[in-house]
């Protein structure tokens, strides 16, 4: 006999589906959640696309144009769902925008927002490799370090 887990659908909150396997803790971590929020979190969950995705529900979280931003660098296929009384009212794709202002850290340490209290620009440019560049000294990042 098969066994499946049933996990309880949220009443008002946010649903982030389609997270890349294995990065749903890395989003968790950006949104700086309230520790008294219920969360549940599915790691490496079977995709009818025929990959694994995680998928991370928050009750009582709505998301600022920043969370949706910082979830789009780290996993730029996930959907997100609002949910007020137990239905999906809105549903969307994440998109990368063109330009990312603060909440990206540059990763030279020369750059004048590392060495004054200036905020961060970047822009993004190519979305499909992910090409991010500062606005400030010029220098692509490899690696993505979320400011606040």
């Amino acid at each position: 006999m098969k066994r499946e887990l049933k996990v309880k659908p949220i009443e008002n909150g946010t649903v982030i589906d389609h997270i890349s396997g294995s990065k749903a803790l890395k989003v968790y971590k950006i949104l700086n959640i309230e520790e008294k929020l219920p969360i549940t979190l599915a790691l490496n969950v079977p995709s009818k696309k025929g990959v694994t995705k995680d998928i991370l529900k928050i009750e009582g979280l709505e998301l600022s144009k920043d969370d949706v931003n910082k979830i789009a660098l780290i996993s730029p296929d996930a959907t997100i769902n609002i949910i007020k009384e137990g239905k999906v009212i809105k549903k969307f794709k994440v998109d990368i925008p063109k330009r990312i202002d603060g909440i990206i850290k540059c990763t030279n340490p020369n750059c004048i927002t590392n060495k004054e209290n200036i905020e961060s620009r970047f822009s993004i440019e190519q979305k499909n490799t992910l090409k991010i560049r500062c606005e400030y000294c010029e220098k692509f990042i490899n690696s993505i370090i979320i400011s606040k």
